[in-house]
């Protein structure tokens, strides 16, 4: 008997991401016009209570013409510093975070939507996908990006939400298109909502610099320039493979529970992206260990239905739960062995986070020294989107005073 229970209890700590939950990730949208539109963003909205867990939301409006293949993969490496930047907030926020890629009447799609979602690990690997093709002809369909990207994302209503998009491009907007809805009125709307827009110029192309000036002016936003590639900071650490192992291990202590089908929902999902995040870098995966170990992460990282998480906070009586619920092999055990099971697993847990969060510490530390041996990184698009963030998010009560960028 012995023997047995413990052969259960070494198969659930292999058990892992295998098990599943009800969680959704964000929806993609494909549209060649506006009628094909469905509403992007499939999460349950959580809306911050006062004076705790505030939120971000963030859409990234992306150029995804061939001109804009370096930028595209900066994005790629870099969406885990920029999720982890708007994380060391204070006090930290539940951050939401979508994407609309575009590109130009003719090509392969006009837009992709990828609705706001906490399931960064969702958005991501959608932002895997993304290629530089098309394009060439100048002016892009900004006009529809920009009004999907405010109608089309799924947004809160919580007036003390910090709603910004990004919109990031090298070349100005078709305003020829009589059935588009130019972006002044966009802006104006978006204003009104409550909604900043910023322009991030790639390249220096002058009519793209009027037109990029102008948006963020009407969208109460900033405006500045970077080079083609991005000019975002790109070091490699020591520290980079370890943080991305210690990333796979915090995922496999993830129990989920649910219906067979909400449990086999989550398992191909849970699949999908692991199978997406082998294209990254190891980098990147270090810069998803940070946030994912941060206060802000643990809500993209776990998702809904997460057993351990729910029964040490308390919100699940792990007693209450049907057997036909819980993933084998946890449903085979009796109830004092599962107590013992989410105990163990909270604490490997908690034994995980810490140690990202010191190589995190010795990480930041010597991309410091480095940034600081090259000159300083002022001129950087990760310098830029955290100067950014430090000003407009003051608005909504969330300060950056004792944060630095994360490279």
């Amino acid at each position: 008997m012995k023997t047995s229970m413990k052969t259960k209890l070494m198969a659930l700590g292999l058990f892992g991401v295998t098990a599943a939950t009800v969680v959704y990730g964000p929806s993609l949208i494909w549209a060649e016009s506006p009628d094909a539109l469905q509403p992007g963003g499939t999460d349950t909205i959580e809306l911050p209570i006062a004076g705790q867990h505030p939120m971000i939301e963030a859409v990234f409006v992306l150029d995804t013409t061939g001109s804009m293949s370096g930028l595209i993969q900066a994005a790629k490496d870099k969406i885990w510093s920029i999720a982890s930047t708007m994380a060391a907030a204070e006090p930290a926020p539940l951050i939401r975070m979508g994407l609309v890629a575009y590109r130009d009447r003719g090509d392969d799609y006009v837009t992709r939507v990828i609705g706001l979602s906490k399931d960064l690990d969702a958005v991501h690997g959608e932002l895997m996908q993304f290629q530089a093709s098309g394009g060439g002809d100048g002016p892009e369909s900004v006009n529809q990006a920009l009004d999907e990207a405010l109608n089309r994302i799924g947004w809160s209503q919580d007036p003390n939400v910090y709603r910004v998009i990004f919109l990031v491009g090298d070349a100005p907007a078709h305003m020829d298109y009589q059935d588009d809805v130019p972006y002044p009125e966009t802006l104006a709307e978006a204003k009104r909502r409550g909604i900043r827009v910023n322009a991030i110029q790639c390249g220096n192309i002058a009519s793209t610099a009027t037109q990029w000036k102008r948006i963020a002016q009407l969208g109460k936003g900033s405006y500045f320039q970077v080079d083609q590639a991005g000019g975002a900071v790109a070091i490699a650490t020591p520290y980079d493979e370890t943080l991305a192992r210690l990333s796979a291990e915090l995922d496999e202590t993830r129990i989920y529970y649910g219906s067979p089908e909400e449990r086999a929902r989550k398992r191909d999902e849970v699949a999908e992206t692991k199978a997406k995040q082998a294209a990254a870098s190891p980098a990147a995966l270090a810069r998803r260990a940070e946030f994912l170990a941060s206060k802000s992460g643990e809500a993209s990282r776990l998702g809904e239905k997460e057993l351990v998480e729910e029964v040490v906070s308390g919100r699940v009586d792990l007693e209450g739960l049907p057997a036909e619920e819980l993933p084998a092999p946890v449903a085979d055990l009796d109830l004092e062995s599962q107590r013992r099971l989410i105990a163990e697993t909270a604490a490997r847990r908690q034994e995980l986070r810490g140690r990202i969060q010191e190589l995190t510490a010795r990480r930041a530390d010597y991309l410091e020294k480095k940034v600081e041996a090259a000159g300083g990184a002022k001129d950087s698009l990760d310098h830029k989107l955290f100067s950014t963030l430090r000003e407009q998010a003051a608005g909504v009560g969330l300060s950056y005073d004792e944060a630095a960028p994360v490279y």
